[in-house]
């Protein structure tokens, strides 16, 4: 979430306010409004930081935290745990095949962001750097290899918390 619009649409509306009241409202506006930027960032920071807590309390156990990031805040939101002893999530629906391209036509690429664990990400590094690739052309290659062996054979059992229950397909 960027918060320079915010703190440009606040500097605008003061500069209009400061315009009706004449030559000497203007230019003390004009000298007020660097100083205020970093007050009005932190007071921004602050209204988002109890909006999280608030949403945090109403979600719970699930989460809402804000993270700042180069003077950014983002948003991320962890969803309460699944109860293992009841099977109430829905089922996700049925993948949607992508068209194949035709041969000698370049593939269109997306950008997606991708959170991940911190002990992951590192296990991630060690394979890539393993494997003598980047880590992007190691997602992917992982991310295709998981989405054709989903198409060529079925899920292999594994225990669930407990184990006491079994999902899954056997052969």
């Amino acid at each position: 979430m960027e918060l320079r619009p915010y703190i440009d649409a606040l500097r605008h509306e003061l500069a209009l306010a400061a315009a009706a009241g004449g030559e000497d409202a203007r230019e003390l506006a004009e000298r007020l409004t660097a100083p205020l930027e970093s007050a009005t960032r932190l007071a921004l920071l602050d209204a988002l930081s109890e909006a999280a807590a608030e949403i945090t309390r109403d979600l719970a156990p699930g989460s809402v935290d804000l993270r700042l990031r180069n003077r950014e805040p983002s948003f991320v939101v962890t969803p309460a745990p699944a109860d293992p002893w009841t099977d109430a999530s829905p089922p996700p629906p049925d993948p949607v095949p992508a068209p194949a391209p035709a041969p000698g036509e370049d593939e269109a690429t997306v950008r997606i962001s991708l959170r991940l664990p911190e002990h992951l990400k590192g296990r991630i590094e060690q394979a890539a750097a393993r494997d003598g690739v980047s880590i992007n052309t190691w997602l992917i290659r992982a991310a295709a290899a998981a989405a054709d062996g989903d198409r060529q054979r079925p899920p292999t059992v594994t225990p669930t918390s407990g184990a006491q229950r079994f999902t899954g397909w056997v052969r």
